[in-house]
């Protein structure tokens, strides 16, 4: 594929080191800087020049252009550079990084044609709001084609070892002492502090989640959040139209006036230095249920995590905003949840990545990969016998009526079908050839 990217940014840079492996890509800033370090360390073509003006792509008319991806961190300049671009170019797909909620609820998408918005505030908010709903969980993830779900649950030191199995759902993987691993069937051994990934039916997995995660209550209501920018406003927000009682702690006095208003008087506002730890006694934020440390900091986050859990609160949560913490933080014992530039990083390509034939999405903070296929009518794939795949690190399944059955011999291919592949990121290249071949 053609692809320019507008924005060298961390997001860009990252965009661009993973999409450059098999694509022509092109990124555009103003920064000489940021892109004579992109320069130096990925092949790609480099351009400087204003996202903004039409003549910066009067070298690609000649081309057809397959993607373009506005993500510098200014939300008009994302949205014009899209305007100026297509002015010019032939361009097949439009994803658009926003970072403010309001466009959210406008017509812009069809307005400008633009095939997907990214609003990476709320993807962090949503995510955490969703947590509530599976109090025993660390992450959950939902699927277009089936009510399966793939839910992870980190397991209580105080575990016994044991097994589970089910023809509800099967164990797709597991992180120990930092390897991560899919195990090759589910008589495997669950052990203390293990991070389990999970993939079938919501309630099967929400009973083995009470009996492996044994500290958190079956409902959570009493919510702190660290950190009053916006990213932790519009969490407060999510929790308070759930219905959940919620306190914001932030030490700059401007940013709590904002963050008041903003929520429109609904969260308490705590005006508080981050490093009194005090502030967990004076001001009862030791009774929580959960505890969300949502800065831009992953140090300080990782820091008032652990401040929480001495202070007695179970379920911690860390906004990961540097993929070198996300092992660190999992170490420690907390949940991680995607921070903006992480989320658009991810769901970029995972929409690149998937397409109208099959889905993808990563997990494990990427290091595994699961594809989705369904059989449609028109596939050329009813009634068709396909070959399993064998390959190490992998588990493939086949669902059929929203069962869920080991896709280790060959089969007949039925309408409605799914065919889906768990696997690590190392052998993702092979299953995704599998699946798209089938």
């Amino acid at each position: 594929m053609n692809i320019i990217i507008a924005g060298a940014g961390k997001v860009g840079f990252n965009l661009a080191k993973t999409l450059s492996i098999g694509h022509n890509v092109t990124i555009i800033d103003k920064n000489s800087e940021a892109l004579h370090r992109i320069q130096e360390s990925l092949d790609i073509m480099p351009l400087r020049g204003d996202v903004e003006d039409s003549q910066t792509y009067a070298n690609f008319t000649d081309k057809d252009i397959d993607l373009f991806i506005a993500v510098t961190n200014i939300d008009n300049v994302n949205l014009i550079s899209i305007v100026m671009a297509e002015a010019v170019l032939n361009i097949d797909r439009k994803f658009v990084r926003l970072q403010k909620q309001f466009f959210h609820n406008s017509d812009i998408k069809s307005r400008l044609g633009i095939d997907t918005l990214i609003f990476p505030i709320q993807l962090a908010s949503k995510t955490i709001s969703s947590l509530l709903a599976y109090p025993k969980a660390n992450n959950v993830k939902f699927f277009k084609y089936t009510d399966h779900k793939l839910i992870s649950v980190m397991v209580s030191s105080r575990f016994v070892p044991q097994s589970f199995q089910s023809q509800h759902f099967s164990i797709v993987g597991i992180e120990r002492k930092k390897d991560f691993f899919i195990p090759a069937d589910d008589s495997v051994e669950i052990l203390p502090n293990d991070l389990v990934y999970f993939f079938g039916r919501e309630e099967e997995i929400r009973n083995i989640c009470q009996k492996l995660e044994l500290d958190t209550k079956k409902e959570i209501q009493k919510c702190v959040v660290f950190g009053g920018e916006e990213l932790g406003v519009s969490i407060a927000g999510e929790l308070v139209k759930i219905g959940r009682d919620v306190k914001l702690v932030e030490e700059n006095l401007e940013l709590c006036e904002l963050a008041d208003e903003a929520l429109g008087g609904k969260v308490p506002i705590i005006n508080s230095k981050y490093r009194t730890h005090d502030v967990f006694e004076d001001e009862d934020l030791d009774s929580a249920d959960i505890f969300i440390a949502a800065t831009n900091n992953d140090e300080f986050n990782i820091i008032k995590c652990l401040e929480a859990k001495e202070s007695g609160i179970k379920k911690v949560v860390a906004i990961n905003n540097e993929m070198e913490y996300y092992n660190l933080m999992h170490t420690l014992g907390i949940i991680v949840v995607r921070g903006p530039k992480i989320s658009a990083y991810n769901t970029i390509i995972e929409e690149v990545s998937s397409t109208g034939i099959v889905i993808q999405k990563s997990y494990c903070g990427a290091r595994a990969v699961v594809f989705m296929r369904k059989v449609f009518r028109s596939s050329g794939l009813v009634n068709k016998k396909v070959k399993s795949l064998s390959v190490a690190k992998s588990k493939l399944f086949y669902m059929r009526n929203e069962q869920l059955y080991l896709f280790n011999e060959n089969i007949v291919l039925q309408e409605d079908d799914l065919v889906v592949a768990f696997c690590t990121v190392r052998e993702s290249a092979k299953v995704k050839q599998w699946i798209y071949e089938l």
